[in-house]
């Protein structure tokens, strides 16, 4: 599904990336783990798109495509869906007229007709369903006054919406309470299945007790250092970051 490759990227003069190797199978689950400041919003804006970063060297292959020839457009055609932390608002933009727009662009690129709206409203009902929106708040400007939790539920309607085949979820557990945490993560478990893949960036393993991941990988330095399996997880919430810290000071390894 996913292949990066010696990847080194750059937000202006500074090196955040710094040969990263990372492979993502179809099916797979995996969990970014790491301190702040070491890359991992930065991979997860990379993979997406977002033109602010620069890729000095490496490769990113997805699906057979050389993913860093392609523009934001077509990496969403293609099926990548990124989650944002900090979910922006959009007034004056319904969340149906919204996600009508994203499908839509999605079937013309396919060479497919516009969705019906009888197919579209069975879409919509079942999606909402996923995080028990209710039908007042999929009517409502994006995100516009939304609360934290609902900002996030919205973000997995979306994902439930568009059926992405690659979809990246950057710190989606971040301001939660338990119960928006249940439902979020519930509806993550739900949307995906053993045709597409899920990478979950994450800094607490409280997530991975509902998102159970495949693969755990540790991000630190602009490098994966470590990767295993849901147990690597709860050894890195019982050790602290300072264990990694400490582990790489004097050139070692974990």
């Amino acid at each position: 599904m996913l292949e990066i490759k010696n990847l080194h990227v750059r937000i202006g003069d500074k090196e955040i990336l710094k040969g990263l190797n990372l492979k993502v199978n179809k099916g797979e689950i995996h969990a970014i783990m790491g301190p702040n400041g070491n890359g991992k919003s930065t991979l997860a804006g990379v993979i997406a798109g977002n033109d602010k970063y620069t890729v000095t060297e490496g490769e990113i292959i997805y699906k057979g495509l050389n993913l860093l020839e392609m523009s934001i457009e077509q990496r969403a055609c293609e099926g990548i869906f990124l989650g944002f932390q900090y979910p922006v608002e959009i007034p004056g933009v319904s969340i149906a007229n919204f996600m009508k727009t994203a499908i839509n662009e999605r079937r013309r690129y396919k060479g497919l007709d516009p969705i019906s709206a009888k197919d579209f409203l069975a879409l919509m009902n079942e999606s909402k369903q996923v995080v028990q929106m209710s039908s007042a708040l999929s009517q409502r400007s994006v995100n516009e006054g939304f609360s934290g939790g609902e900002k996030k539920k919205n973000e997995i309607f979306q994902m439930a919406m568009l059926k992405p085949s690659l979809s990246i979820l950057d710190e989606t557990d971040s301001g939660l309470d338990i119960d928006a945490l249940r439902i979020v993560a519930g509806g993550v478990n739900q949307v995906h299945t053993k045709e597409d893949a899920v990478i979950v960036i994450t800094h607490y393993q409280r997530l991975l007790d509902y998102i159970v991941p495949d693969v755990v990988d540790i991000l630190y330095e602009g490098k994966i250092v470590k990767s295993g399996d849901k147990d690597l997880a709860k050894l890195l919430e019982e050790k602290g970051y300072d264990w990694i810290k400490e582990s790489f000071a004097d050139g070692g390894s974990i």
